[in-house]
This record gives structure tokens, sequence and C-alpha cells, in this order.
């Protein structure tokens, strides 16, 4: 992943009026001509962001290179919008800002995408995915191919971890068409998490199957962000769980506490 355009302003600094879709590490040639250019979207709440939300990219752009006729050129954090009122759920503002500290401080090649975010009604996955097909493939046009002589598509793929195949698979808690947009026009790399039968769940899918690529962990990891905000609550060291800049600023904005007291240990 080279050949990156500037450092555009910060997505913590975005608002709707000023938005502009991020593109400074997003490849902008690609390298290897007899592979697809593959950008992996990763959306969820980041309340906050942990270590395993940045393995992820790494576990999917490893698979991609050994496993499949893709060449990743970008990764992108979606955060959700404040509209999506989940427990736990810190201002969007917050949210944005610290995937923004954890891709700076540990990535040469995520971005934040704050679009999501910024929406005053939550928005849903398939309409995220749109918004990226839109910026990148309409817009810009692609990247450039290998040789410089012209602009390729690159496909559009969602990152998640294996609870929300669990709920795809679950009758009800989707719409079909939005399952058919998501995982037939775009497809998903799925990371697995101890607790969910992958088997089962992609058996479910079944009609999608060929565009479910399910990422093993080859060193589990099971740290969320549900957990963080417990550690935090009950006044528990989360060193070494999430970036140290991302504690940082938990701490100087006093997030994921009951009474109003740090409860922050280094």
């Amino acid at each position: 992943m080279t050949n990156v355009a500037p450092t555009p302003q910060a997505a913590s600094a975005m608002t709707l009026e000023n938005y502009q879709f991020p593109t400074h590490r997003l490849s902008r040639q690609q390298t290897d001509p007899d592979r697809i250019p593959l950008v992996l979207v990763a959306c969820g709440s980041f309340s906050p962001i942990t270590y395993l939300h940045l393995r992820m990219f790494e576990m999917a752009n490893d698979y991609s290179r050994i496993n499949t006729k893709y060449e990743v050129v970008g990764g992108y954090l979606s955060p959700v919008s404040d509209a999506y009122k989940k427990a736990g759920l810190a201002e969007s503002r917050h949210r944005v800002r610290m995937c923004e500290l954890a891709a700076e401080d540990t990535s040469s090649w995520l971005m934040v995408d704050p679009w999501e975010a910024l929406q005053p009604d939550y928005m849903p996955t398939a309409k995220v995915l749109d918004h990226f097909e839109y910026e990148i493939n309409e817009r810009r046009k692609g990247i450039l191919s290998a040789d410089g002589e012209s602009r390729r598509p690159v496909k559009i793929m969602l990152l998640a971890g294996a609870d929300l195949i669990g709920t795809m698979s679950t009758p009800g808690v989707w719409a079909e068409k939005d399952l058919d947009h998501i995982l037939g026009n775009f497809g998903a790399m799925i990371v697995e998490r101890s607790g969910t039968d992958m088997d089962e769940a992609v058996t479910n899918l079944k009609q999608w199957e060929d565009n479910i690529h399910v990422i093993t962990q080859m060193i589990q990891n099971n740290v969320s962000s549900t957990k963080i905000r417990l550690f935090l609550r009950r006044d528990m060291s989360v060193q070494y769980l999430i970036p140290a800049t991302v504690i940082n600023y938990i701490d100087e904005h006093r997030l994921y506490i009951d009474d109003g007291e740090p409860k922050l240990k280094g």
C-alpha cells in the first residue's frame, strides 16, 4: 500500500458541511496486475476501539494475500452515528477521534471515515458500503492500474467479527434485501471468534457463501469494547488491550465512568 496522497484534514475535525472522503492512505496505484484491488471497511461502535479491531485488518490483509486474488489497497474504520442509541456508546466525536488516534499510532495504512458517524440518522451497513462504492469507484474511478495506463475498479468488502455473521444468519434480524446487497454485491471477510458456530452461520447464508471469507484467528484474541468498558468501570487497567493514545484520551475526557471521576490505570 504505497503511493498515497497528502494528509488531509483530520476526520475528527470534519462536519457534514466540510466533509471530505479520506484518501491519504489509499493506494493510488496497484502493484500486482494479476490481483483485484480491495478496500476493507469495518463498521461498528468502536466504543472504544481495541487492538482486536485493528488486528482484524492485518489478519484480513494476510488472508487476502495468501488465500485470494485480492490486493488490499486500503482499510477504513467507519464508526456508527449517535443515532444508533446503543448502551455504552460514547459520543461520535469521541469515537471518531479514538479511532483516529489508534490508526495514527499503530498503522501505516488504516483510515477513519467519519461520514457514517456524522449522519443525524442511523445509517444501515448497506448504505455505508454504497457510500464507499460511490466515493472510490464513481467519484475517483477506482485506482491506477499497475502499468499506469488505466484505472481499475476497487472491490469494496465488509470486514467484521463473527458476532455479525451470527446476527446475519438469524432469521428476522436483517432485512433480506440488505443481506443480498451486502453479501451479494460486496461480500464480507469475517474473523472467527470463540462462542460463534461459524459453520452453522455460513450454512444459513449458503446462497452467498462464495462471497463470505472466514478468517481463522491463529492466536485467539477475545477482547471486546464491552469488556474494556467493564474494566474501566471497575477501575481496572486496560493497558495493552487498547492503544496507549486511546487510554490517554479516555482519561482526559473522562469517558466510560459512572461517578464523574477518572477510573483509569496505566
